[in-house]
């Protein structure tokens, strides 16, 4: 690695965000080298996750330093940044400095509710990927999709992926490789059950019921959202 030019990093904190969205991602890219993390939400209170304990902001809306690469992570918080006006806001503007407009899981949806997936390429957990096109965005079923300056990730491990993709695109492949090597990033999961494409019919409906419970209002929130986008509101 040859280029060490100083990069700052920007992930968003909402409450019930999927922690592994975020952490997976901000582990890997703490190794791109000369880099400053940053986890930002509109207070400096602990910000609660899906997997019962809370993160702790380094940054406000209000304070933080524009970003190199902004992350939107996923989890079912963002059923409500989606509709959370200062929160979109926030996006926006760090969106229109950053050099890359990145997410992971159903974080790409929070970046469509703001109006920058428009035309472009990307991807989603693929429980809610239908959802890419009301805001614009072109659907891949890719783990990991980069189209221009944006680059999304699939669900929640997809981040891991995600991550070293892009740290090869900024620092280059050796680079990646060693940071991989140096996490032991080798998969070799227990079961086969990591797709809808391989999971046995029984599995998808326990999924389906799930998460038809702990959030039983997620799609008509998603297609309201696309709405007031194509609104213009």
């Amino acid at each position: 690695m040859t280029d060490l030019s100083p990069i700052r990093v920007a992930f968003l904190l909402f409450p019930n965000v999927t922690q592994l969205d975020l952490t997976g991602p901000a582990q890997i890219l703490s190794r791109l080298g000369n880099v400053t993390i940053d986890l930002v939400a509109k207070a400096l209170d602990p910000v609660p996750t899906d997997a019962g304990f809370a993160l702790v902001p380094t940054a406000c809306f209000a304070d933080a330093t524009q970003p190199d690469i902004l992350c939107i992570p996923g989890g079912f918080g963002v059923n409500d940044a989606i509709d959370d006006a200062e929160t979109l806001g926030w996006v926006r503007r760090m969106a229109n400095g950053a050099q890359w407009v990145t997410s992971v899981c159903t974080g790409s949806l929070l970046l469509g509710a703001a109006g920058l997936l428009h035309g472009y390429r990307a991807t989603c957990h693929w429980a809610q990927h239908h959802h890419l096109a009301a805001f614009g965005a072109i659907p891949i079923h890719e783990r990991v999709v980069f189209d221009r300056n944006r680059v999304t990730g699939g669900g929640v491990t997809a981040g891991i992926d995600f991550a070293l993709a892009l740290t090869a695109a900024i620092r280059g492949e050796a680079h990646a490789r060693l940071v991989q090597l140096s996490f032991e990033y080798d998969p070799a999961p227990p079961f086969d059950s990591g797709s809808p494409s391989r999971a046995d019919a029984a599995t998808m409906e326990q999924f389906r019921a799930l998460a038809g419970k702990t959030a039983p209002a997620r799609d008509a929130r998603f297609r309201a959202a696309a709405a007031r986008l194509s609104a213009g509101d």
